[in-house]
């Protein structure tokens, strides 16, 4: 047997813990033999997802608002270490109510002051390639240091000052930050909002399994990088417990740019008989680009490298053994 991971027996606190995403991290986590503890709100869905998903069966559960420094303050000082997961993952929604994405912007900040204060052995802040805006790039890929783009959406501009925010506190109080950028994360438990046209995998999984057509924008030729859940809870964790990850930006993706139609034809294979259709391209559509990954590779020593139909497979299985979760209007 090898040497237990570094998790094992460390006290993590998850933030948003109870979501798609941060419910893989602390399940991952739990696995490795930490002691998880997770703070969230529990309104994101509609229902309790700490229970739905199993959160609550892997890490104690605090329902609680991560903006409140009375709640989240004791919990960053009982935690070795944090990952800062809360936020409100959905363009359209902050669009339609930017309340609600600065209240993203206070959970940020308040983790940042409790971690100040708390002295954490590392903080994983977790950001988002919107950051990089929608220029046009030809297929090219995203590199941590380009320099970000217009931010083009409200969720993108919290973002873009949530890492800035995280990079000051770092640099003015030596807090041991890393910014991890995640890019088109699908897999099981991600539920697709109304009105949210982001999630490309989840609504035309979704669709195919309730009979109706793959509606492509335009020619289908944008593309994303497409990344599998499980793989960015591996590269979460090891950004946890990597000395080498302290100051540095991430990018957690694939690296490989999927075009929509690709994307489309790949979930028909999964769901036999799914018709694809065309609509109008909306505006602001970005063409997109794939993550350069080779920061995460060499220094979180992560691939991801789950197999996108395989990845598809999964997830298709998993909305058909809970569609009572999906919105109706979907």
């Amino acid at each position: 047997m090898g040497d237990p991971h570094p998790a094992a027996g460390s006290r993590v606190l998850v933030t948003g813990g109870a979501g798609f995403i941060g419910g893989h991290v602390a399940r991952r986590l739990a696995d490795l033999g930490a002691d998880v503890t997770v703070l969230d709100s529990l309104r994101a869905y509609g229902f309790d997802s700490a229970k739905r998903f199993g959160v609550d069966e892997v890490a104690k559960v605090i329902e609680g608002d991560v903006t409140d420094p009375e709640t989240t303050f004791p919990l960053v000082a009982a935690a070795d270490v944090v990952v800062h997961a809360a936020a409100v993952a959905d363009v359209a929604a902050c669009a339609e109510e930017p309340e609600l994405d600065f209240s993203s912007m206070r959970a940020t900040q308040t983790v940042l002051e409790a971690a100040r204060n708390h002295a954490p052995d590392r903080l994983v802040l977790t950001s988002s390639a919107q950051v990089y805006g929608a220029r046009p790039v030809n297929g090219g890929r995203f590199s941590e240091d380009d320099a970000p783009g217009e931010p083009g959406t409200l969720y993108a501009n919290s973002k873009r000052w949530g890492e800035a925010q995280a990079g000051l506190y770092a640099e003015s109080f030596g807090l041991p930050v890393t910014t991890l950028r995640y890019f088109s994360v699908y897999g099981p438990h991600q539920v697709p909002k109304p009105g949210s046209h982001s999630w490309a995998a989840a609504l035309f999984s979704v669709r195919a399994l309730r009979g109706l057509p793959l509606v492509v924008h335009g020619d289908g030729a944008q593309v994303r990088d497409q990344v599998n859940v499980h793989d960015v809870a591996r590269a979460t964790v090891e950004a946890l417990f990597t000395s080498e990850a302290i100051g540095a930006t991430i990018n957690v993706g694939t690296g490989r740019a999927t075009s929509i139609m690709e994307l489309a034809r790949a979930v028909a294979r999964v769901v036999p008989g799914t018709r694809i259709t065309y609509g109008p391209r909306p505006e602001g559509d970005p063409d997109g680009a794939a993550a350069d990954t080779r920061r995460m590779v060499d220094l979180l020593g992560v691939s991801a490298d789950t197999d996108l139909e395989e990845g598809l497979a999964e997830y298709v299985s998993w909305v058909g053994e809970n569609m009572d979760l999906i919105p109706a209007s979907l």
